[in-house]
């Protein structure tokens, strides 16, 4: 009888928080959806050791504190349910309604993505997350809630299971938190990271600040108590809140300014809360008027929100002894937006769905943000994308005609002219900045005027990749480059894979290219040449697709599986990227933990880093014979930029019975160009006749094997 008993005293305890603001909150489906969960998580435990359903009723408390709408209560006591215990999507959709079982499914899908996995996969899984973000905001909400509680529980969790979640938090779910206007979530997900990933770092700040205390008193008090009499004076009404900032804030901007605790000024943060808009410029008067304000150090996102609905005055004055301190001022409504965020949406007030006129929905941007990058394909532009706009601070500039724009800090006029119109952005030839013409490479700063200056036949140069920094302009400079370079690259393919098709006998037929095509599931054989010719794919995977066995074939040839003589049976190995070792030079193996063995070339220059373990060298040699042509060796060659030069070097590697497996340009200039090509080899005499047939050619300025140390992920960790 006592279990049913503590239940129904928690349960009540969550209905009354719930009805502190909504006292028509539906008490009975709150209270079915605790039995419920109670149930199912019944006999399960957390790291702690406590009652699993703990943590679920822990969630539904961080959100009835942020107000939200019953639906959004019971998906959090509910949402764990369909991923760790034997309930199913119909269960919860027959007893709490379609609307919650989407919810729950949606909580589960975003719990099931890795999302520290590797960059490409956690693009995708970035892309995942805002497209099921986009459907319904609510879902985001219980996972940040669900992230905060687990994070402040985090001690409980192996050493190395909380370095995961806490850089997880910190890259992914605190920024997520700020941009949907959450800043106090934000605040406090970064200092719970940062307490796991530098618990160091974190207790020095504080160890500074109790000593600033000691020695100065309470700042903060006396500092409100002058502010509060300023605006007395003032005759303004207004609410005065002062407070130190967070250890990882002060942390981040030691980082970011290269100063010491003791040179870091504005430590302390103060917010004015006033009853009207007027109310806000006026204590800006009486707060400049009272201390010095601070040049650059002001900004006024009242008249100019941020893009998440946010609102406030900004500035930083020298206070008392000389001490900056930074000054927010806004109204109550503004205030409730800059703290609740997104969830200003979905919060009640007096059993009513709360309006206020300042909030602005975060799923227009996300919605967005999806559309756009959902058009390109590359999961790479689709990260840094999402980055560049979940980081991004603002700065607001404005078209001849007065219109605003608002960028990223650290945009330049190629971001301003794609932030118009993509058009705009293909066709910019120049930048005017308040009626002065500038470089294109100009950082913009608030309130400045620009103006593009276009030019019919005008197209995206390369080097404007780098210029730009919003994830709209590269994406659109790269797709036009790409279309650009489409005819260049079928142009390649083609000399590519005749190479390829002629070491195994055949010919590169427009039939066998599109029958290599259907097999591979691409769209035509252009697309598959433009492909090959942007190293998207390899000539020898097309010819792998229809010919297989002769892309496979030698018969007499050494199996690869034992081409290294000296490492024991059952045991991996695999060729260092680092030197790329070949069959003819010597070598020697360096034992990994759990990973097998990483060969080595005996001159590598990485071997000094295992100088003092040798216990892991493994003595290795190969096996005498002749080796398949499987061996990747990198040549960083340059070239004159002449027509039918690369086609020439494809040809002169073909013809010594060398594929070519990857190609990348790494420097294009108006008379050469710098590019690494990966060639297949059997040994180091293939290497040395493929070498030596493309040093005798005239167009090539430059050619060496590339040995290059940083290249050494595959021992990170080891």
């Amino acid at each position: 009888m006592g279990a049913p008993a503590v239940r129904l005293t928690e349960a009540d305890d969550l209905i009354g928080l719930v009805r502190t603001y909504n006292p028509g909150t539906d008490s009975d489906l709150i209270r079915r959806a605790y039995g419920f969960g109670a149930d199912m998580h019944e006999g399960q435990f957390r790291h702690s050791g406590e009652p699993y359903f703990t943590h679920p009723v822990a969630v539904a408390r961080i959100l009835a504190e942020q107000q939200m709408d019953d639906a959004t209560i019971v998906t959090a006591l509910l949402h764990d349910t369909i991923e760790d215990t034997k309930a199913s999507f119909a269960q919860i959709e027959q007893g709490f309604g379609r609307e919650i079982a989407e919810l729950v499914d949606g909580v589960t899908k975003l719990t099931n993505l890795q999302l520290s996995s590797t960059e490409t996969k956690q693009a995708e899984n970035f892309r995942k997350l805002f497209m099921a973000t986009s459907r319904d905001l609510r879902v985001t909400l219980v996972k940040l809630a669900d992230r905060l509680h687990n994070m402040r529980t985090i001690k409980s969790m192996r050493p190395e299971k909380q370095a995961q979640k806490a850089r997880e938090t910190m890259d992914i779910y605190a920024p997520l938190a700020g941009r949907m206007g959450m800043q106090w979530m934000r605040e406090e997900l970064e200092d719970l990271a940062f307490r796991v990933l530098n618990p160091e770092g974190r207790n020095s700040i504080i160890r500074r600040f109790i000593t600033l205390q000691k020695e100065t008193g309470d700042v903060i008090e006396k500092i409100t108590a002058d502010m509060r009499q300023e605006l007395g004076n003032a005759g303004i009404h207004a609410e005065v809140q002062g407070r130190a900032k967070k250890p990882y804030s002060i942390w981040r901007k030691m980082e970011e300014k290269e100063q010491g605790f003791s040179r870091l000024s504005d430590i302390y943060g103060f917010r004015i809360i006033t009853e009207t808009e007027a109310d806000c410029y006026r204590s800006l008067g009486a707060i400049h008027q009272r201390w010095r304000a601070v040049p650059d150090r002001f900004k006024d996102y009242i008249s100019q929100p941020k893009s998440n609905g946010y609102r406030s005055i900004h500035t930083t004055v020298s206070g008392r002894d000389g001490k900056r301190v930074e000054v927010q001022i806004r109204t109550k409504e503004m205030h409730e937006v800059a703290e609740t965020g997104v969830a200003a949406h979905w919060s009640y007030r007096d059993g009513e769905r709360v309006e206020n006129r300042f909030a602005v929905d975060p799923a227009r941007w996300i919605a967005a943000l999806t559309e756009r990058l959902d058009e390109g394909h590359d999961h790479d532009e689709f990260l840094e994308a999402v980055r560049l706009e979940m980081y991004s601070d603002q700065v607001f500039c404005f078209t001849p005609k007065g219109d605003v724009i608002k960028l990223p800090r650290g945009a330049t006029p190629i971001d301003f002219a794609y932030a118009i119109h993509t058009r705009i952005g293909h066709a910019c030839v120049g930048a005017k900045v308040d009626g002065m013409r500038v470089p294109l490479w100009t950082r913009l700063k608030n309130g400045q005027s620009v103006e593009i200056i276009t030019a019919e036949g005008q197209s995206p140069q390369a080097t404007w990749i780098d210029i730009a920094v919003t994830g709209r302009a590269k994406t659109a400079i790269r797709r036009s480059l790409r279309e650009e370079d489409r005819e260049r690259f079928i142009k390649l393919g083609r000399e590519l894979a005749r190479v390829a098709f002629e070491t195994v006998g055949k010919k590169a037929t427009d039939k066998a290219l599109g029958t290599a095509a259907k097999a591979l599931g691409i769209e035509d054989r252009d697309e598959l040449l433009a492909q090959i010719g942007a190293a998207e794919l390899t000539a020898r995977e097309v010819v792998r697709a229809i010919y297989p066995d002769l892309a496979e074939r030698g018969g007499e040839e050494i199996d690869q599986r034992r081409a290294v003589i000296g490492i024991r049976p059952g045991r991996s190995h695999r060729r260092a990227r680092c030197c790329q070792p070949v069959p003819g030079e010597r070598i020697v193996g360096i034992a990994t933990r759990g990973r097998g063995v990483l060969i080595h070339a005996i001159d590598c220059a990485v071997l000094a880093d295992y100088e003092d373990e040798p216990e892991r060298w493994v003595d290795l040699r190969w096996q005498e014979g002749t080796h398949p042509a499987s061996s990747t060796v990198t040549l960083d060659i340059s070239i004159s930029n002449d027509a039918g030069v690369l086609g020439r070097i494809c040809t002169l590697i073909g013809e010594q019975s060398a594929n070519i497996s990857d190609l990348n340009f790494i420097d294009r200039k108006p008379d050469y160009y710098r590019l690494l090509i990966d060639v297949d080899l059997r040994d180091a005499e293939h290497l040395h006749r493929v070498m030596t047939a493309l040093e005798a050619e005239s167009n090539v300025a430059s050619i060496e094997r590339l040995r290059d140390p940083a290249r050494v992920d595959e021992t990170a960790g080891v």
